[in-house]
């Protein structure tokens, strides 16, 4: 009897390990370096440098509602930066589509004002 359950018990967790291994496999690693780096150059603003006015974190934060809001948007497209400093809007990071990239730079637009956004949003694999 007990061997009839330990048998069970290897197969079933053999099972499990072997449907797994496909996606262990194919999975490829996060390497974030080469957007790393890029962001380093002193020309290019990061979400560290997201102005204290109050102006600023009310436009930024009207316009992430707006994006968070719109259920259409992917996961991607919600977690896009959104950086305000002295009224000028930068949007920076991936999108699954330049319909999503479009839209956003739009909702920005029509809260900061279309002369105030910087766009850098990229369009993802």
């Amino acid at each position: 009897m007990v061997n009839k359950i330990m048998l069970s018990t290897v197969l079933f967790v053999s099972a499990v390990f072997l449907v797994n291994i496909p996606g262990v496999c194919l999975a490829q690693p996060a390497d974030n370096t080469g957007i790393n780096k890029r962001d380093t150059s002193p020309n290019k603003i990061t979400a560290d440098q997201q102005g204290q006015t109050k102006e600023d974190r009310e436009i930024t934060q009207k316009i992430r509602q707006a994006v968070v809001d719109d259920k259409s948007l992917s996961t991607y497209a919600h977690n896009v930066k959104i950086i305000t400093v002295d009224g000028m809007v930068t949007l920076k990071g991936p999108v699954r589509s330049e319909d999503e990239k479009r839209t956003i730079q739009e909702k920005a637009g029509q809260i900061a004002g279309k002369n105030k956004i910087k766009s850098e949003i990229e369009i993802a694999p």
